[in-house]
């Protein structure tokens, strides 16, 4: 099973874009992933459409905390990866970012002057032990150094792919919880139409590490078995890790370097509840908004968005309010809108989720793949919803939302679409 790749962008068929100016257009001609199923969107696309489930008991990981995670095993960084300046986040935004620019002539002027936009909210806390709370001095003396303290700083995930990569394009981190890797897509596409860089690498990487365990557990967010978001019977969230770059630049960029497109990124919007530190408004109404604003971006309707990859986490408060919000967005649709949580499969991976899904819509779109949520037996009544489970659906897909929330009320919604190329359906 091959993720293949989509003819360059002067078919004919772009034309189904009805696009009016292609330097307002912005594709996604590359993406990387590092995953709990592996490296590469490859492992990604066979990972999600085989119904796997990478959730083992925590306790084999960190012993102490029960539960459920996800890790990425067999990470490899030759050259680097011993480096003390550089946490695992780093390391897996790296490779990712490694990844997602295989196809792309790195010694161009377009590439060297990319810019960088990466999310995270765990960053250096990995290489953090929790005996630096309780004892600093100690902590010191034992060889925890400056080295590995000066990779906490989330901003330092961007730093570390600009450097690694060689591209001194403009530079942001983005750490807005849950919502950092979509947003960071989000704010590329506007330095991208802001002419500031001629591509942007974006995305998000976080490590699971003991202290997020920690704050998750002391919330009483964590479920002690693997998570089953928007059933009636959830009981929080399981943590993962992982990361994921995309490459992003304007259609007329990619028409003329004769670039094959992987997916249309045709609106974007993010907003904020303004509500509560943790918890969400219960309505909705923020990501109702921000969903709305992405659409009217795209210039589409609900009957036109195809699948929602929800942020679903699985805790009580968050399915609720989400539910809340599609039911007002998608009320009166011909038909229930079909909607998802990928985190039933390898749990949640934080500053890196909205990265993550957005490579799992990007699969979805070009696959024709409605994919369900694992172990959703009871769903939360929701009359415009059709909540998917059981089985992979195969259906042609031309635009499709992932959408993005997390604490403090922040939230991101990405529409893709296929560019009107067809789907991808090995």
């Amino acid at each position: 099973m091959t993720f293949g790749r989509l003819p360059p962008v002067t078919d004919p068929r772009i034309t189904d874009l009805r696009i009016n100016d292609a330097r307002k257009t912005i594709v996604v001609t590359g993406v990387g992933v590092v995953s709990p199923y592996g490296i590469g969107l490859d492992c990604l696309q066979a990972g999600m459409l085989s119904g796997k489930c990478c959730l083992t008991p925590t306790k084999d990981v960190y012993p102490g905390f029960e539960g459920s995670t996800a890790q990425v095993c067999g990470l490899s960084l030759p050259a680097t990866g011993a480096d003390p300046r550089y946490s695992r986040s780093d390391r897996l935004a790296m490779v990712a970012a490694r990844d997602a620019v295989t196809n792309l002539d790195c010694e161009s002027v377009a590439f060297r002057e990319s810019g960088a936009f990466m999310a995270s909210t765990v960053a250096g806390l990995s290489e953090i032990d929790p005996g630096i709370a309780e004892d600093p001095a100690a902590w010191y003396r034992r060889g925890g150094g400056l080295a590995r303290a000066a990779s906490y700083p989330p901003a330092h995930v961007a730093d570390a792919v600009g450097d690694d990569l060689g591209i001194r394009g403009p530079r942001c981190a983005v750490s807005a919880a849950c919502a950092s890797s979509a947003m960071a897509i989000a704010l590329a596409a506007n330095i991208l139409l802001d002419g500031a860089a001629p591509m942007m690498l974006a995305g998000g990487s976080d490590a699971l590490c003991p202290f997020t365990l920690s704050g998750f557990s002391s919330l009483q967010a964590l479920d002690p078995e693997p998570c089953r978001p928007f059933d009636q019977n959830r009981n929080g969230l399981n943590l993962g890790e992982g990361a994921a770059v995309l490459v992003l630049e304007t259609l007329e960029a990619a028409v003329a370097r004769n670039a094959s497109v992987l997916a249309v990124l045709r609106g974007w919007a993010m907003t904020n509840d303004a509500f509560h530190t943790t918890a969400p408004q219960q309505q909705g109404n923020g990501l109702a908004d921000c969903m709305r604003l992405a659409m009217e971006m795209a210039k589409v309707s609900g009957d036109q968005i195809g699948y929602v990859n929800a942020h679903g986490t699985g805790t009580p408060l968050n399915d609720v309010a989400e539910a809340n919000a599609y039911e007002s967005v998608f009320r009166g649709r011909t038909s229930p809108i079909p909607v998802s949580s990928t985190k039933s499969y390898f749990g949640h991976c934080l500053g890196a989720a909205g990265a993550l899904e957005a490579a799992i819509t990007i699969v979805a779109v070009r696959c024709g793949a409605l994919l369900p949520t694992l172990r959703l037996t009871d769903p939360i009544v929701s009359p415009s919803v059709n909540w998917l489970r059981g089985d992979v659906r195969r259906e042609m897909l031309p635009l499709a939302m992932s959408v993005s929330a997390g604490f403090g009320g922040s939230n991101t919604a990405l529409i893709f679409g296929d560019g009107g190329f067809g789907n991808d359906r090995s």
